[in-house]
């Protein structure tokens, strides 16, 4: 499934085309849901009421972006500690609110725009290498990208660390979620491959095409 242009194609965020009220009224939502830095079950099941009883009728990309992820969420009626985490990142992007950079080593983290990863691309080895993931991955929630991994024979791991081999970069919101960020985990992957260690960052781009051909 491949969402990369879920704006471009968007009757939503479409100028010519926008309800402009209602985006408003979405991303004030959005950003509300965020200030405190939690989402929890009550936000989640009540921002999912409103998709429903407001914009279910646009059937667009964006809006269909949330909603699946939020339904896929609540199928046990409540948020996992992942959820949680993946819907405030989501959420956050989609307001446009400002995410303090953390700083590693005195370096600024890398924009969404200027991802640093390996070049040329390499092929992805399955069985017994480690993956970790970060960001909004565009195929699903992290929980079944990180299945399809172990069907292959492949590992999860908990963090960056040098026992980690591949790490995968989300690709909802790499161009046109400008204000977000990935946090600690490109920087440390970078510090650990310039240190040379094998660890290779990769999009998900690359990620599905190893995965689909």
């Amino acid at each position: 499934m491949d969402l990369h242009n879920e704006f471009e194609n968007s009757k939503f965020f479409h100028q010519s085309r926008i309800d402009r009220r209602a985006a408003d009224a979405l991303v004030g939502l959005a950003a509300g849901i965020t200030a405190d830095g939690v989402v929890n079950t009550n936000e989640a099941i009540f921002l999912k009421h409103w998709l429903e009883n407001n914009l279910a009728h646009l059937n667009d990309p964006v809006i269909n972006l949330l909603y699946s992820r939020l339904a896929s969420m609540l199928q046990d009626d409540a948020l996992d500690p992942d959820e949680s985490l993946e819907l405030l990142n989501i959420l956050r992007s989609f307001s446009g609110v400002c995410i303090d950079r953390p700083q590693v080593g005195g370096a600024a983290a890398f924009a969404p725009t200027d991802l640093p990863f390996n070049s040329p691309v390499p092929d992805l080895v399955w069985d017994g290498r480690t993956f970790v993931f970060t960001g909004v991955m565009a195929y699903g929630p992290r929980k079944d990208c990180q299945a399809l991994v172990e069907e292959r024979g492949g590992l999860i791991g908990g963090g960056v660390s040098k026992k980690v081999h591949y790490l995968v970069v989300g690709s909802v919101g790499n161009e046109q979620w400008r204000h977000s960020t990935y946090g600690t985990k490109i920087m440390k992957a970078v510090e650990l491959r310039e240190a040379g260690a094998s660890i290779a960052i990769v999009g998900e781009d690359h990620w599905q095409r190893m995965l689909f051909g």
